[in-house]
């Protein structure tokens, strides 16, 4: 690890650049909506509300409680954030007191949720771990677990995690990884599952263009990890150092747009920084309850 610049600055930088393609995705679902200008303020959605909650708990104990997260992520939510339909009953299930170890599981007809929830979320804890991909990988899986108890849904955390955590190494040793190295670093912390198998299709489309990866891939219309992670991944590792073309590219794909934009923009600026953002994009996004 490299001080405090691997964990609390490259966690923040994550999460703006998180909430920001939130917000740009999210406001591009309104009609004759455009990136140029943007309105005064474009609000974020559950992926930026639980990625706060994340945050805050590495923020304030340096480490993930799997019991404490759950609390926090149903304190917080709200539904017009656009939470989808099993979310809204588990949360509320725990806010009532429920037990998330039996919520998550039972969900589904007994399978767990395989949805891309966990992944949109996690970036931020990837980057806090920057330079140990593994912890990286286990802590995403920690976080799933609370609201993703299918094997996709969780290894489609893992992988945002681990390429949050490969991206910010790559800033603090100031060297921009290549797109086949940064996608195989990823492939190597999955085991056998169709979030892997859709990663390795990635590999074989780098050098494609943004309408071919998503129509192979998924750009996130299904809602589920497997059709949601691989594409964002892909932009991510072919944009690592341009962040508005990652979210522009996100946006040119439809789909679950402001999912693909959050995934790709936290681990685009884990590598970038703030600085990479936009300053317009960042003024228009809505405040974060979380201090700077």
């Amino acid at each position: 690890m490299a001080g405090d610049m691997t964990d609390l600055t490259l966690c923040l930088d994550s999460l703006d650049g998180l909430s920001v393609g939130d917000a740009l995705g999210a406001h591009h679902f309104v009609p004759g909506a455009s990136l140029d200008p943007l309105p005064d303020q474009c609000p974020w959605t559950d992926d930026t509300e639980m990625a706060v909650s994340i945050v805050e708990e590495l923020l304030h104990h340096r480490e993930i409680d799997q019991d404490r997260l759950a609390v926090a992520f149903a304190r917080r939510f709200e539904p017009y954030r656009g939470y989808g339909g099993g979310a809204v009953v588990l949360l509320r299930a725990i806010r009532e007191g429920g037990d998330w170890r039996e919520l998550a599981p039972a969900a589904f007809g007994g399978k767990g949720s395989m949805g891309n929830g966990a992944a949109m979320r996690v970036a931020p804890l990837g980057a806090y771990y920057a330079g140990d991909s593994k912890r990286a990988a286990l802590e995403a899986m920690r976080s799933a677990e609370i609201t993703h108890a299918h094997p996709e849904g969780i290894l489609g955390a893992a992988a945002v995690a681990v390429a949050a955590a490969e991206a910010g190494w790559s800033r603090l040793v100031g060297h921009r990884p290549e797109p086949f190295t940064f996608l195989e670093s990823v492939i190597d912390y999955l085991v056998d599952s169709q979030v892997k198998d859709s990663m390795e299709r990635a590999l074989r489309l780098l050098g494609t263009d943004v309408a071919e990866a998503a129509y192979e891939l998924g750009n996130g219309s299904r809602v589920l990890a497997q059709d949601t992670v691989p594409f964002a991944l892909w932009v991510a590792a072919t944009r690592i150092d341009d962040y508005p073309a990652a979210i522009r590219a996100c946006v040119a794909a439809g789909g679950d747009v402001d999912t693909t934009a959050a995934i790709a923009g936290g681990v685009v600026a884990a590598y970038t920084g703030r600085a990479g953002i936009p300053a317009a994009w960042l003024s228009s996004r809505e405040p974060l309850p979380i201090a700077p």
